[in-house]
């Protein structure tokens, strides 16, 4: 008789999520199986519920944002065990041996792979992963609130802390939202001077209660004039998935600044050359970060009593949890939880 697990898949193009029983799987030498405790749905999983021909091919499992315990441990696994609390995020392990790989940088590692995407995913009651994807959970997290740091959390946070702002410096977060939340949170316990970016008051006294000192509205300021009232900026995060509303924010920049996106869509940037030449800015991009580097993102959070937003919701209601994120009913972030009842 052969074991069996609760997963949410997707089991052919264009379908809908459903609870489904999935074969349980053993953790190979280098391996671990988690116990799944909690899983984030970002807004990746929307391109991936939607793929017509996914790598791994079907039933899709997504989930990259995800908090659990060690199960089980592969034989060659060291450092690690069983009861271990832990994350794994967009990064799902690596070759180990490429020059990324060897020199700190494993993320640009030509053979990253990612949960969900080229392999079963932690929309599920387990997950068996590489070791080296593991970040270990410190104490005072709670899984909930540790499954969004392994995507959103370390993403914002490596955006900031790896900028070069000076002590006391502007930053200016374009977009609250899931990720951009998290960005005004992180701004304001490293110190810097924070302006909060999004379309409409809504969300204006809550980006204050996080931190920041000042709040533009993008639907009815021009957002570059308004930053430069303000002194400008020595750093934009853009997590705003609408390129075409960043090509301007360049303007929202002091001299020497910089525009960093964290949130992308498949357009492009239009920016004048002469702009960043003669005001030393530049234009760059920040991808996730390293097991370590969520393990530091976790530490600063519980540090400075940084949690994410969230909702919760029971794990068999992926699909609504889907449809809220597609129509924009999400606040900021939903997290899964298989052991909750639907």
């Amino acid at each position: 008789m052969v074991n069996t697990t609760t997963a949410m898949a997707i089991e052919a193009p264009a379908s809908a999520l459903e609870a489904i029983q999935v074969p349980s799987q053993g953790p190979g030498r280098a391996q671990v199986l988690v116990q799944v405790e909690a899983s984030g749905v970002c807004n990746a999983d929307l391109g991936l519920a939607a793929a017509k021909e996914p790598a791994t091919g079907f039933p899709i499992v997504p989930g990259h944002e995800v908090a659990g315990t060690i199960a089980a441990i592969g034989a060659d696994v060291a450092g690690w065990s069983v009861g271990d609390r832990v994350a794994v995020g967009w990064f799902g392990g690596s070759c180990g041996h490429c020059a990324f790989c060897r020199t700190g940088d494993p993320v640009h590692c030509a053979e990253r792979r990612t949960p969900g995407v080229d392999y079963r995913g932690g929309w599920a009651e387990t997950i068996v992963v590489p070791a080296d994807a593991l970040a270990r959970i410190p104490e005072g997290l709670d899984f909930a609130d540790a499954a969004p740091m392994g995507c959103a959390g370390v993403t914002v946070f490596n955006a900031l802390r790896h900028a070069g702002v000076r002590a006391g410096g502007t930053v200016a977060v374009f977009g609250i939202g899931g990720l951009g939340h998290l960005a005004v949170s992180f701004s304001k316990a490293l110190g810097y001077r924070t302006i909060a970016i999004s379309r409409g008051d809504e969300r204006k006294p809550q980006a204050l209660e996080l931190g920041a000192q000042s709040y533009i509205d993008s639907a009815t300021e021009d957002v570059p004039a308004a930053l430069q009232r303000l002194g400008g900026a020595d750093l934009i995060i853009s997590t705003a998935s609408a390129t075409d509303a960043v090509s301007g924010l360049v303007t929202g920049l002091r001299v020497g600044g910089r525009l960093t996106l964290v949130g992308v869509d498949g357009g492009r940037l239009t920016i004048s050359a002469v702009q960043l030449v003669m005001n030393r800015q530049v234009v760059t991009g920040s991808l996730t970060g390293s097991p370590r580097d969520i393990e530091e993102t976790m530490e600063f959070a519980v540090t400075n009593g940084i949690r994410p937003v969230i909702e919760r919701m029971p794990l068999v209601q992926a699909e609504a949890a889907l449809n809220k994120l597609r129509h924009g009913g999400v606040r900021f972030r939903i997290v899964l939880e298989p052991g909750a009842e639907g």
